[in-house]
């Protein structure tokens, strides 16, 4: 398992819903969240595999922002 955290501008629940069934329907992904109170909207994902390509590809599909975050230690 692999935890990513990106920074979007997904920003409200209705963004949520939105990206919803992008998000829901990668097998890669095991968890996945939003911080909508961190001012950066963070996207946490728990992958199953290496593909975080996919994640970032459907947030852009879903019409939002996404940018990869360092991971702690790095």
């Amino acid at each position: 398992m692999k935890k990513l955290r990106y920074k979007t501008n997904i920003n409200c629940n209705g963004c949520i819903k939105s990206v919803s069934p992008f998000l829901n329907d990668l097998e890669n992904i095991d968890l996945w969240k939003v911080d909508l109170e961190n001012p950066d909207k963070i996207l946490e994902v728990t992958l199953e595999d290496e593909n975080e390509s996919a994640v970032v590809e459907a947030v852009k599909k879903a019409g939002f922002e996404i940018e990869r975050m360092p991971s702690d230690g790095q």
